[in-house]
């Protein structure tokens, strides 16, 4: 098994090094269907709260060095087969920190609560409307169904953004220099 807060404490200090921050580390299926595992890491660029192809490039490229120090010195940090998936987090990112609850206050999002929690308490596992913010440990979310509830921080399972008119407004975009030469050279061809 994959020791996910170990890969976390090797991948932070590199994300750093590059002026990135790290949004989350998680083992999943891969994509290929080969039955092998990935290793998503998400991160961004605190100005734009994306990375651009060449940031995910040089983010992977570090830590692809700094695994293989490990595995020259005969420790496997990852078991079996795997590749590496290194991305910017997206418009309807992942809210994986507390910051992130309140850096999005105001905005949809959906949560899904640990099993253990929504079974102790009764409540619903799924929540899903806006989201208020964090105080104390405790987020807030206007839930479509129950109205404001409270839960908390550490017994959220996932929670992300919803993809809305108000979020793609309030998303800052990514570097768009060389877009008008694009543009131009498309006119120039029709």
């Amino acid at each position: 098994m994959t020791d996910i807060a170990r890969l976390v404490e090797i991948i932070e200090p590199e994300a750093e090094a590059l002026g990135f921050d790290l949004v989350r580390v998680k083992m999943m299926p891969s994509e290929a269907g080969d039955g092998g595992q990935a290793l998503q890491i998400m991160a961004e660029d605190p100005a734009t709260g994306q990375l651009i192809i060449d940031q995910c490039a040089a983010l992977s490229r570090r830590i692809s060095e700094r695994f293989d120090e490990f595995e020259e010195r005969g420790q496997e940090l990852i078991p079996g087969a795997y590749h590496l998936e290194v991305s910017s987090p997206g418009i309807d990112r992942p809210l994986t920190r507390p910051k992130d609850f309140s850096d999005w206050a105001g905005h949809e999002i959906r949560i899904v609560m640990m099993k253990s929690w929504a079974q102790d308490t009764g409540n619903q596992r799924v929540l899903k409307g806006e989201l208020k913010g964090i105080e104390n440990g405790s987020v807030t979310i206007d839930d479509v169904k129950t109205g404001e509830s409270t839960v908390p921080f550490e017994s959220i399972h996932t929670a992300k953004l919803v993809l809305t008119d108000k979020l793609i407004a309030a998303t800052r975009p990514l570097d768009t220099s060389g877009a008008e030469e694009l543009l131009e050279d498309e006119e120039e061809k029709a």
